[in-house]
């Protein structure tokens, strides 16, 4: 694909992070992982004095994201973004199976992503109840 497609998708994600209107677009960071067997988005939202962790809708998520990792030219493909936007404008990041900053788990990757665009602000998870998590009666 073209860098116009490319370029056309970058600019679709940041329309879907903007329609997330409980939060402002500015400071919203998407993390995902990216790999044509599993897709690892999330959304990061400002909150002022806390990070709010958002939950997406995977099928539209990965399907953007899918057509973002294919639309990549030659023969090694990115399996990591970050995608940030500042000051309205976004800035995006591309890591590779074989980069030495993807060292760690998935998780502790996000951890340290969450702190370098966000400081020590404490990131909200939303409670289980809100996401369809499972439920248990004893």
């Amino acid at each position: 694909m073209s860098a116009d497609e490319t370029e056309r998708l970058l600019l679709e994600i940041g329309q879907m992070l903007a329609e997330d209107a409980e939060y402002p677009v500015e400071n919203s960071l998407l993390h995902a992982e990216v790999d044509p067997e599993m897709i690892a988005p999330a959304v990061f939202k400002d909150g002022g004095n806390h990070v709010m962790y958002r939950d997406v809708d995977l099928d539209r998520w990965s399907e953007i994201l899918l057509d973002l990792w294919y639309a990549q030219e030659g023969p090694a493909r990115w399996s990591e973004i970050e995608y940030f936007i500042r000051s309205g404008r976004f800035e995006v990041q591309y890591f590779y199976p074989d980069d030495p900053s993807r060292a760690g788990s998935f998780l502790e990757r996000r951890r340290d992503l969450t702190r370098r665009y966000y400081g020590d602000k404490p990131v909200l998870y939303p409670p289980w109840e809100e996401v369809g998590g499972p439920s248990y009666t004893l």
